[in-house]
């Protein structure tokens, strides 16, 4: 067979990390990114990787080459595996630029946050088109070449990476990305892509829009009691939608997905469950980590949250949810990036939402 040929399109947060731990592993990788002074520092330095809890740093030399230098491609060995860890926004060029230097075997792997799966097999085709969820991983980017975990391994007590065909089988190749991923963490095979997918959009609904819109870190956003609730009627909108789309939830937050679409509807039962969980598992976090939309906030990014909580509302109408918080959520953080409106705690704490 052969060593596989890996391209790992976008070495950002998520691409570098799980790439990082594959060059480590002796892979045969190959990144690609959009962001000169990243690749730059790269080509010259390595990669290095961190962690705020109980793992070494370790740096390694990486192969990494700017979008506009990926013709040489033309030249090489096509790539057997392609890993898009792209923002949503940029998913469907990346496909495109990525496909013709791809094998006729080659399938391409979405290790990104939100629903991409689509937009990639309208490039390539459903059936090289694969996904990977990565569950509560934390990571940033903070300097050309450094990769920041806000937290240690996931390891045993929670499963970081699920990888899965589209329709929910089990293949060589879906385990063929769950050994590639398992080298940065915990790792599984997942018949139940489309769920894990959704689980993971309420997940990062809950919290990466609200730190985008108040500035705030995780931990801070945690303390404060309407932000945090506010958080959870996110969640529970979500929630709705994803049953009512037909989706198999999994657990979100370590919660069942049913405690919080209660609590998020006013049971208070439900409500003391989901605060004393999402306390318990802040304390497995750094509490200076900003969810990624804070991050890209903070650097002027374009943010995701048309792919989140914008895509929650818009699927949300389809199947007859009224999802006002989603909504407002969506609202709040555009006028931010646009700069209608700072990022500051009081646009939640002072929504009046009925």
């Amino acid at each position: 067979m052969g060593q596989k040929k890996i391209v790992i399109v976008g070495a950002g947060a998520v691409g570098g990390y799980a790439g990082a731990h594959m060059v480590q592993a002796g892979e045969d990788v190959t990144f690609v990114d959009p962001w000169p002074a990243h690749v730059e520092h790269m080509q010259k330095h390595g990669l290095r990787v961190t962690h705020a809890k109980d793992v070494p740093e370790f740096k390694v030399p990486v192969r990494a080459w700017h979008v506009t230098d990926a013709q040489r491609f033309a030249k090489e060995k096509p790539f057997d595996i392609a890993f898009v860890c792209m923002k949503s926004y940029d998913t469907a060029w990346a496909a495109m630029m990525i496909r013709q230097y791809l094998a006729p075997e080659a399938y391409v792997v979405s290790l990104q946050n939100c629903m991409n799966e689509e937009t990639i097999a309208g490039v390539v085709g459903w059936g090289k088109t694969l996904g990977c969820i990565a569950s509560s991983i934390t990571v940033n980017l903070p300097e050309p070449g450094l990769i920041h975990r806000g937290a240690g391994k996931g390891g045993a007590a929670h499963t970081v990476f699920r990888a899965g065909e589209v329709h929910g089988r089990i293949t060589p190749r879906a385990e063929e990305v769950c050994r590639l991923v398992a080298y940065a963490d915990s790792a599984k095979v997942t018949g139940n892509l489309w769920g894990e997918r959704w689980s993971k959009l309420v997940t990062n609904a809950m919290a990466n829009g609200i730190a985008a819109c108040t500035g705030l870190t995780g931990g801070e956003m945690l303390k404060s009691d309407p932000i945090r609730h506010f958080s959870t009627r996110v969640g529970s909108e979500a929630i709705r939608v994803g049953q009512a789309l037909g989706y198999q939830l999994e657990d979100i937050y370590h919660l069942p997905p049913e405690t919080i679409a209660r609590a998020g509807e006013g049971d208070a039962a439900a409500m003391t469950a989901c605060d004393e969980q999402r306390f318990k598992d802040s304390k497995r976090t750094s509490s200076e980590q900003r969810p990624s939309m804070g991050q890209d906030m903070q650097k002027g990014r374009r943010t995701e949250i048309d792919f989140l909580n914008g895509l929650v509302v818009r699927e949300g109408e389809k199947v007859g949810i009224a999802c006002r918080a989603n909504a407002v959520l969506t609202e709040l953080v555009t006028k931010v990036e646009r700069g209608e409106l700072k990022a500051d705690p009081r646009q939640i704490t002072e929504l009046r939402l009925n």
